[in-house]
């Protein structure tokens, strides 16, 4: 949103059909963190900087040492081990479908 791509009203749109298709799967989605700042902002909620993982741990009461950050980009995977979480960066033929494979059967 600080870029000017989208408005709130847009991401409130696109944040909808995500909850409604996962729900559809038979998810859940408990909450949705965003940061709406630039790069030139300098806040602690843009990744790779942890303020939004620290508020829906606090939030949540998450135990990182038992979560994951799934993403496509090397500042997912900076946040997820800055927050304590393991780590699947998807892409080149890595899917979230198979990401969450890999953690299903890393529980058992």
């Amino acid at each position: 949103m600080g870029r000017g791509y989208f408005d709130e009203a847009t991401l409130a749109a696109v944040h909808g059909k995500m909850v409604s298709s996962i729900e559809a799967g038979g998810g859940r989605i408990d909450d949705i963190f965003y940061c709406p700042h630039t790069p030139d902002d300098h806040c602690d909620c843009r990744k790779p900087e942890i303020g939004m993982g620290l508020k829906a741990v606090s939030k949540h009461g998450i135990d990182v040492r038992r979560s994951f950050m799934i993403g496509d980009h090397d500042k997912d995977m900076e946040f997820g081990r800055r927050l304590g979480c393991g780590t699947i960066k998807v892409g080149s033929g890595k899917t979230f479908s198979l990401a969450v494979d890999e953690i299903l059967l890393s529980c058992h």
